[in-house]
């Protein structure tokens, strides 16, 4: 049922503006018709020197801006200001329930509101050690070797942790805009959310994931990880065990384009799949109908020697000349062809950096929802076909989508 958009906005200023019991919120989307200021807003509070204050973490298309507003009149000034913006979605997350908010076409509102059935975690510290996804001391970082028994940061780790929060971060964007746009179900502990790691290594991921779902998310959600090695399986087993996951978390061998998931995956991630391997699942995930894809490619070896064979286009000699741009230009024009593909099979897609480079050099993500049926021709499809008939390069995940 449908509520007055302005009666259930008020509502959710009131409880944005009760510091002790709001947890966070996040404004995401647009109104039909209209282009919020940002793309993205997420508020919280922090305890600093001056006292509690609200902060505003806002994204636009290329960075976040962030602001702190004293608990009062300051904070119901830039609480009114968000609430004026043309949002389509708002998110809610007080200690006892969770509000989302939904804008129809009609410009009223549809709310689903569910009790918390664990406790929230409330981070009040400014540090940015405190703003984690997941506590430092959370027992997952302690199994998956990134913290020592006392829940410090091992030194030489700390690329590796940097790596899994900002991956969960997309991941929480990605399905957080999915469930308030209702391209994907909202779980229940019946029909929880079925999420696979394709190609999941030592587990990283897969773990995280499954703990910040379930854990600082509440979502009730079955994870799989899915690795051609039987050491992997037998490696991410013992880390569920330790855990205490249940069957919410367990491990599967096989290929890629050969484990067999029934029913079918919802949400696909597939973090630094070497080379074709990340084609392999962005085309496991397309046959699935999965409405969320993530995937974070790792070498482009494919493109990089088609373009060694074949003749560059005039007059773009220069950028093949020297080994290392082509190189480059061979992940660019990978990443970019990949994100085609997808978009004309019908998903949203946005390429983003997900951890800085001094992290690791493989820091492209390719962020994907689902949000209607494939397209079969059209600018996009020109546009993509011009392109690899110039280069004279034939993409591997095209391929496996003909076929």
């Amino acid at each position: 049922m449908t509520e007055p958009l302005l009666r259930v906005l008020n509502r959710m200023r009131s409880e944005v503006l009760a510091p002790e019991t709001f947890v966070r919120a996040v404004a995401s989307g647009r109104q039909r018709g209209t282009t919020p200021r940002w793309r993205r807003v997420e508020l919280r509070y922090v305890d600093l020197k001056a006292g509690r204050h609200l902060q505003l973490t806002a994204y636009d298309a290329t960075q976040a801006h962030t602001s702190n507003h004293a608990v009062g009149q300051e904070a119901q000034d830039a609480v009114d200001d968000l609430i004026d913006e043309p949002f389509g979605n708002w998110h809610v997350e007080t200690l006892t329930h969770t509000h989302q908010v939904r804008v129809t076409k009609r410009l009223e509102a549809v709310v689903h509101t569910a009790e918390r059935t664990a406790p929230a975690d409330v981070g009040r510290g400014h540090d940015r050690d405190k703003e984690r996804l997941l506590p430092i001391d959370d027992p997952v970082y302690r199994e998956l070797g990134l913290t020592d028994a006392e829940g410090r940061v091992k030194p030489s780790r700390q690329s590796k942790l940097r790596q899994v929060e900002e991956f969960l971060r997309q991941l929480d964007v990605a399905v957080a805009e999915a469930l308030e746009k209702g391209h994907l179900r909202r779980p229940t502990a019946d029909e929880p959310l079925r999420v696979v790691d394709l190609g999941c290594g030592n587990a990283y991921l897969t773990v995280a994931a499954h703990r910040f779902l379930s854990h600082v998310r509440d979502l009730p959600v079955e994870v799989v990880g899915a690795d051609v090695k039987q050491q992997s399986r037998e490696h991410g087993e013992a880390l569920a065990e330790r855990l205490g996951a249940g069957r919410s978390l367990r491990f599967v061998e096989g290929t890629i384009d050969g484990v067999a998931l029934d029913p079918a995956p919802e949400v696909v991630l597939a973090l630094h799949a070497c080379d074709t391997a990340t084609d392999d699942a962005l085309a496991r995930a397309v046959a699935w109908r999965a409405p969320v894809v993530l995937a974070a490619p790792c070498c482009h070896h494919d493109l990089a020697a088609q373009l060694r064979r074949a003749p560059t286009p005039a007059p773009y000699a220069l950028l093949t000349r020297h080994g290392i741009l082509r190189e480059r230009l061979a992940d660019t024009l990978t990443d970019g062809v990949r994100a085609a593909l997808m978009r004309l099979q019908g998903y949203r897609v946005e390429v983003v950096q997900f951890v800085e480079s001094q992290h690791t050099p493989r820091n492209t993500l390719l962020r994907c929802v689902r949000t209607g049926s494939p397209v079969a021709g059209g600018s996009l499809r020109t546009e993509y076909d011009d392109l690899v008939d110039a280069w004279g390069v034939s993409p591997r995940l095209a391929t496996l989508l003909e076929g």
